[in-house]
């Protein structure tokens, strides 16, 4: 196969990997799933992997060519791990990226200790399989480790950018460029993982 599915109707994400996957200049052409009508898997699995199997399996199986899903969010140890698997959702509207900040930080006002840093990473699971059924997807994992500044910062990025402070930086995820994030984040991450399995294929 010379082309596969990117299992996403986020235009923000989708604009990140296409970035990604093209600097890779991989053999396969990378295909977002909205060419082909796809709508958006059901995420009923309980963590970032499952989810990501669930989304390759339903964009492979309905175009009949293989798919890499991505699974993504942030979680903060002090909340438990939250917004976890939920973040595109974390104050009920799907997507609603201002809300979710909003609702984070209302969440944290009460626990933020006075002097001290708020931890947190944002995750991304990519799961690639070869068609619908396969019985082994393949699992790349990036973690991008930062803190949660108290207001949000910079006009970049999405989700949760805003509020993702790089301590060593001096900024947030918002306030990087797009070629800066691409080298540093979660997402980054994984499709570098990606990318190698892909070259030694």
């Amino acid at each position: 196969m010379d082309r596969f599915v990117l299992a996403s109707n986020n235009t923000s994400k989708i604009t990140e990997l296409e970035a990604l996957l093209h600097a890779a200049n991989l053999p396969m052409r990378p295909i977002s799933q909205r060419g082909f009508n796809i709508s958006d898997a059901a995420e009923t699995g309980l963590s970032f992997i499952e989810n990501a199997i669930i989304k390759a399996r339903h964009a492979a199986s309905i175009s009949g060519l293989p798919a890499l899903a991505d699974d993504s969010g942030l979680c903060v140890p002090l909340l438990g791990g939250a917004p976890g698997i939920y973040s595109a959702r974390y104050a009920g509207l799907h997507g609603n990226d201002a809300a979710n900040n909003a609702k984070l930080l209302a969440e944290l006002l009460p626990l933020r200790p006075s002097n001290e840093v708020v931890n947190a990473m944002f995750v991304c699971v990519l799961a690639f399989v070869t068609h619908g059924d396969d019985p082994l997807p393949k699992i790349y994992q990036g973690l991008w480790h930062g803190a949660i500044a108290t207001k949000p910062m910079g006009e970049n990025g999405f989700g949760y950018d805003p509020l993702f402070w790089l301590p060593a930086l001096g900024c947030t995820s918002a306030q990087l460029s797009a070629s800066q994030k691409n080298t540093l984040s979660h997402r980054a991450q994984a499709l570098s993982a990606f990318v190698a399995d892909m070259g030694r294929g």
